[in-house]
């Protein structure tokens, strides 16, 4: 476990992940911050929705650009317990947020640091600042008990 306080934002991302945990979706959660305040937050509900876009970024995404009027989330960070898949990397580029932080590595399904790379792509209009490893040991661990009870 981390030997320093997590950020707010990425500590409420854990406790969301936690709450999709329980509600049986794979735990990750995601909240995005404006000036430090939170505008929205999500957890994983494509089991719940039957919806397979409904990652926790995803959603959190929408209710960002719902709760400010605006498809362009300039100035916004989106703090998350995983690397984002490709899919929500590209919903980051097109929201236009500043900074992505997130917690563990996905190394199988990434689309940051991993995979498809998708902020490296010349084809990307825009590239946020990126932040890995902040709760990286609370979040993988939620991960790895998640999926060891389901095998």
């Amino acid at each position: 476990m981390t030997s320093w306080p997590l950020p707010p934002p990425m500590a409420r991302a854990l406790e969301l992940a936690r709450e999709g945990e329980a509600a049986g979706e794979v735990p990750i959660g995601a909240v995005v911050t404006r000036r430090g305040v939170i505008v929205a937050e999500a957890c994983n509900r494509p089991r719940a929705l039957h919806d397979p876009t409904a990652h926790a970024e995803i959603l959190a995404i929408r209710a960002a650009a719902a709760a400010l009027g605006n498809e362009r989330l300039d100035g916004c960070d989106l703090w998350v317990t995983l690397e984002p898949c490709a899919m929500c990397a590209g919903a980051i580029a097109h929201a236009r947020l500043a900074r992505l932080y997130y917690g563990a590595a996905d190394p199988k399904g990434g689309g940051v640091e991993h995979g498809a790379r998708v902020f490296e792509q010349p084809q990307c209009l825009h590239r946020p600042e990126v932040y890995g490893g902040i709760g990286e040991s609370e979040a993988a661990a939620l991960l790895r008990e998640f999926f060891a009870d389901r095998r």
